[in-house]
């Protein structure tokens, strides 16, 4: 009742956000240029809270039966129904029709959380990655850490390396990963706040997989600031993301 009851309390008010005119003007001329007709479609599903996807990831170290059951009572269902290339039994993951966060469970010192909240669109790469057992796997740019639970659901890495050059982003990291995963897994996990654009010279033919979440410019939720000053600048500062991200995956 309590879980349901706060659904409802994160759900109102979705659809009562502002667009800000100046990022709207802005994408509207830089993405109609470079995405031509496919941008009237990407701008609805910016501007719609219908249209996110906010997912429930269950903790197969932490698995809840009645969980999984109340998610389906609730209108959720399996985020990926099709057939995929890559899909294991172990990655389960909610989504629903209506807008709005599920609540999110607070840390307890002690005991894992059962799920994980975040998008659905950032398991698309995790799945693209295709992790199997035993492979060394680096996660480049990894705080908040959702990509890197997401790889812990579906496989277990030989060596998994999870970094994060910004020091404060890299302890909420390891907070996350230390909220989800067994202390038997956390010892085997690799930790570092190394710079990303050195560690392909420092690491030369280390891993079978890279993940590169790269820092970017967060459109959608930019998009709904409600400082005028705060956008602008921004717009002046998202030209700096390209070249970092090409570094990165360089």
């Amino acid at each position: 009742v309590f879980l349901s009851q706060e659904l409802g309390n994160k759900t109102k008010g979705k659809h009562q956000k502002q667009v800000c005119q100046i990022v709207l003007d802005h994408f509207e001329q830089q993405y109609t240029r470079e995405l031509g007709d496919a941008w009237t479609h990407i701008r609805d599903a910016l501007t719609e809270p219908l249209c996110w996807q906010y997912a429930v990831l269950l903790n197969k170290f932490s698995q809840s039966a009645e969980l999984e059951s109340s998610l389906r009572v609730w209108g959720y269902r399996p985020a990926f129904q099709e057939p995929l290339p890559y899909l294991p039994s172990s990655l389960q993951c909610y989504i629903s029709r209506t807008p709005g966060r599920f609540p999110a469970q607070k840390h307890q010192p002690g005991k894992l959380k059962e799920y994980f909240l975040l998008n659905a669109a950032s398991l698309l790469p995790v799945l693209a990655l295709e992790v199997k057992d035993g492979e060394d796997v680096l996660d480049l740019c990894a705080a908040p850490g959702g990509k890197s639970v997401a790889i812990l659901q579906c496989a277990s890495p030989g060596n998994f390396h999870c970094n994060e050059s910004d020091v404060l982003r890299s302890r909420w990291l390891k907070q996350t990963i230390e909220s989800f995963i067994p202390d038997a897994f956390i010892n085997l996990i690799t930790f570092s706040t190394l710079d990303g654009r050195q560690i392909g010279d420092l690491k030369p033919e280390s891993y079978d997989k890279v993940l590169v979440d790269a820092p970017c410019s967060g459109d959608r939720s930019w998009l709904f600031s409600s400082d005028t000053r705060q956008a602008t600048l921004r717009l002046i500062q998202r030209k700096e993301f390209p070249p970092l991200q090409f570094q990165l995956l360089r």
